[in-house]
């Protein structure tokens, strides 16, 4: 068969590399961007997480510093944090004095602070955030009510509580760090916008003992910073600032001053106060101190770990290209199993089916439908031949075996006498019988590999002056004359029996087929590595739809001809396969009406040595 050169783009190989690249760049886009998007969104949360961490971590500190007066027992609290965090926390005079640290002892401290603790000056205090400025509420000091103060404005806050609620108005009741009541309004207002006149007592929002006192304090420590601004209150009311009043909403202690006048002044006076107050505080709560935060020198465990929503998309991205790959794999698959199904199913009928298979692709599968069905054509070729060897074996038998059968049974009855020429007759057919099983067992002997050859260097002249000289009475009484010419004297590797043999077929058939005054020319010659013997004739010829079939068994372009006219059908397979096992080839050419040229090339060899 001959080779098919299949396109590089539809070769299996390069199919399936395809897939596996397609199936790869999926996986590793998919992975890609899984990652970086995971990665992102992992880093911004911890980011946020570790700023709220951060946060966090300082207002608690700032707590501790606004409601203790020293920091000897807060190493219990950085030790807490940390293992809450997962950060290290460690505390430091401005000195770098250590006051507390969650790390070993020994461990150096970061580079830099994070932040300063000073709850009397803080911009970061935050429950979970929230940025404000100024003094930390918590630090109540002399403004913290007595226990019976709070018990005394706790009653008066139910009880505006209740008026509220009597006129449709809902209230929330909380505390201040200095233990002050106050109503809440829904709308987060630390009074209800709308307050009815029996509600409007103004006892709640009366200042205690413990306010008053520390209030009249914080004005006798202003009253120097104030007198140097020009603001000093307790002369006559001055033209650019006046006192108007106690403010509720004031975070520090529970209580400020209302103060009006032109906005120099009211900044002024407002910093005055914020002065005094933190120096009226100051002995309420602790140094200022450094915060130092690492990440996580304790040996704490990280807190970060994938979000629920990431955890989903590593699995949905991990589904979905093992959802891709499957179906890739499957559309491949499909496309190259079905013709190798085909190819099971045709092979596995029976062999009188002589089934075909389909060729849908140019690839190695496609090459293998082909190859199957050729198979499948020569299979059923063969099984033709054979049937019609089997047939023609036994015509070819039959006839002479019906013959000298014939004659026996006649002259045994008395009807012919067995005189010269009956036994002539016999003998020419007892010779046909013969010559067709030896016709048959040299063809058997080619087709089991076991036709022996006596090799021996054989000169092609002299092998065509033999097979001339055995042939030429057959020739001469046919009408037909032999010639033999010979360029130069090529010489031959070969067992010169089985050469003369297939010369002999050859010179047969043609003489056969040739009319009387025709001729037969038996040549040899050289061409390059072989040796060509040829025979040709000025015969009838073959057609050429019967040319391809010359060389097969018992095969005749005449069907009418007689057997014993026509030949048995086996010379010229005997030609080839005497050919074959030298190492050479035969050919045939033929121009109807001109004659034929049979062709034997044969592999030269070197002339042997004289002496």
């Amino acid at each position: 068969m001959k080779r098919v050169r299949i396109p590089l783009r539809k070769r299996l190989l390069v199919r399936l590399l395809s897939a596996s690249a397609l199936i790869a760049v999926c996986s590793v886009a998919a992975t890609a961007w899984l990652a970086v998007t995971t990665t992102t969104r992992a880093l911004r949360e911890e980011q946020g997480q570790a700023l709220a961490d951060d946060m966090d971590i300082l207002a608690r500190l700032s707590g501790y510093a606004a409601t203790h007066p020293d920091w000897k027992g807060v190493q219990a609290t950085v030790r807490a944090l940390s293992a809450q965090t997962g950060r290290r926390i460690a505390l430091t005079t401005a000195d770098r004095t250590l006051l507390a640290d969650s790390a070993p002892r020994g461990t150096s401290l970061p580079p830099r602070a994070a932040a300063t603790v000073d709850p009397l000056r803080t911009d970061t205090f935050s429950e979970r955030g929230a940025q404000l400025s100024g003094t930390d509420p918590r630090v109540v000091g002399p403004y913290r009510l007595t226990t019976t103060e709070r018990t005394q404005l706790d009653a008066l806050a139910r009880k505006r509580q209740s008026c509220f609620a009597r006129h449709g108005i809902e209230t929330t009741l909380t505390r201040t760090p200095s233990g002050r009541p106050v109503l809440t309004a829904a709308e987060g207002t630390t009074e209800p916008g709308y307050v009815p006149e029996p509600c409007a007592d103004g006892m709640l929002n009366t200042p205690a003992p413990t306010e008053e006192k520390a209030l009249a304090a914080l004005r006798q420590q202003a009253r120097g910073c104030l007198t140097r601004h020009g603001l000093d209150t307790g002369a006559p009311l001055s033209p650019a600032l006046r006192f108007v009043g106690l403010d509720s909403r004031d975070p520090a202690g529970g209580f400020g001053y209302l103060m009006k006048g032109d906005a120099k002044a009211v900044r002024a006076a407002q910093a005055c106060l914020d002065d005094a107050r933190r120096t009226q505080l100051d002995p309420y709560v602790a140094p200022v101190a450094e915060l130092f935060l690492g990440g996580g020198d304790n040996g704490a465990a990280p807190r970060w770990d994938l979000s629920p929503a990431n955890k989903t998309k590593v699995v949905g991205a991990a589904g979905l290209v093992l959802a891709v790959t499957v179906a890739v794999t499957a559309v491949v698959a499909t496309r190259l199993v079905r013709p190798l199904r085909a190819l099971t199913e045709a092979a596995q009928q029976p062999p009188d089916r002589h089934a075909r298979v389909p060729v849908t692709t140019r690839d190695e599968t496609g090459i293998l439908a082909e190859a199957f069905n050729d198979l499948a054509e020569r299979r059923e070729r063969i099984e033709a031949q054979r049937k019609a060897l089997v047939s023609d074996v036994a015509h070819e038998l039959r006839s002479p075996l019906t013959n000298i059968r014939g004659w026996l049974e006649v002259t045994r009855d008395g009807l012919v006498e067995p005189d010269a020429e009956l036994l002539a007759a016999l003998h020419e057919e007892a010779l046909v019988l013969q010559r067709v099983i030896d016709d048959l067992r040299d063809l058997a002997a080619a087709d089991a590999g076991t036709l022996r050859l006596h090799r021996e260097p054989v000169a092609a002249d002299e092998l065509l002056a033999q097979v001339t000289a055995a042939h030429r009475v057959a020739a001469e009484a046919a009408g037909v004359t032999l010639r033999t010419r010979t360029d130069g004297t090529p010489w031959l590797d070969a067992d010169p029996v089985r050469l003369r043999q297939a010369l002999g077929n050859l010179v047969t058939n043609a003489v056969r087929h040739t009319p009387p005054g025709g001729t037969v020319t038996l040549t040899a010659r050289r061409e390059d590595a072989q040796v060509l013997l040829e025979v040709a004739d000025t015969g009838t010829g073959i057609a050429a739809e019967d040319l391809p079939h010359v060389f097969e068994r018992f095969w005749r372009a005449e069907k009418s001809r007689s057997r014993r006219t026509g030949g048995s059908g086996l010379g010229l397979p005997i030609v080839r396969h005497l050919t074959a096992a030298h190492g050479g080839t035969a050919d045939a050419a033929s121009t109807p009406g001109e004659g034929s040229v049979f062709t034997l090339r044969l592999p030269a060899a070197t002339p042997p040595r004289d002496g």
